[in-house]
């Protein structure tokens, strides 16, 4: 009977290990999971590193000091975009005055071609009307009216008509070469041109040439396909003689 109760006591014994046993690891997880659960608050607690690309613009704005600076920002775009009008304008008054400048080159030139023009008419009506040949006349008259309006056209025909009664009977003959022109004023695109050519004239009573200028003045009209409106100093040729 000892001996069983021993037998007995010693495996209750071992019945209580094996339940400690099987109990010690249901307990370690119950504590493990209570830790958890009250470290996890305090590691959701604590503050997170600011990510810069998430910053608050506002803190973006102000610097050292606490300055905000937008200010700095407005007045540095107000600067640059003062310096580009200023630029801008130079560069609008620079392209201005080389524009003008331009022009002006320009008009001079166009204005230097057309006194060149009236000019050359100038001169090469002078030529004309100083050459002439008793033994042709009707030759000189048409060059006579050549480039000329139709009122001053009728009024040389006239004069040449004249002038063929004293040159017939002289037995006239004379050539001539140019010598100079000179525009004399310019009014609304109308140019008086003054006219010199070296004339030298045979005539029945002259058989020798005789040299001498004869002087013309001319009115030449742009506006009207640079007509010649008026002659002057064709006698002039004559004068001498």
């Amino acid at each position: 009977m000892t001996i069983n109760g021993s037998d007995k006591k010693a495996k209750d014994t071992t019945d209580l290990d094996g339940a400690a046993s099987e109990t010690a690891p249901a307990e370690a997880k119950t504590q493990n999971s209570e830790e958890k659960n009250e470290t996890s608050p305090q590691a959701d607690a604590e503050p997170k590193e600011a990510d810069p690309k998430e910053a608050d613009p506002k803190d973006a704005d102000t610097g050292s000091g606490g300055r905000p600076r937008s200010v700095s920002f407005s007045l540095r775009s107000l600067t640059v975009g003062a310096v580009i009008v200023l630029q801008f304008a130079a560069i609008v008054t620079l392209g201005w005055l080389f524009v003008g400048a331009r022009d002006q080159s320009h008009a001079k030139d166009v204005q230097s071609a057309n006194e060149k023009h009236a000019e050359k008419i100038a001169l090469d009506y002078a030529v004309n009307a100083a050459t002439m040949d008793y033994k042709d006349l009707q030759a000189w008259k048409v060059k006579l009216v050549q480039g000329t309006s139709p009122e001053l056209n009728h009024k040389l025909t006239e004069a040449g008509t004249s002038m063929e009664q004293v040159l017939v009977p002289l037995q006239w003959s004379s050539s001539a070469r140019p010598l100079v022109a000179k525009v004399r004023s310019i009014t609304g695109g109308v140019y008086v041109v003054d006219s010199f050519v070296s004339v030298n004239t045979k005539t029945v009573q002259a058989p020798d040439a005789l040299q001498s200028t004869a002087t013309y003045s001319t009115t030449i009209d742009s506006n009207n396909n640079w007509m010649i409106t008026d002659v002057g100093g064709i006698g002039s040729a004559l004068e001498s003689k």
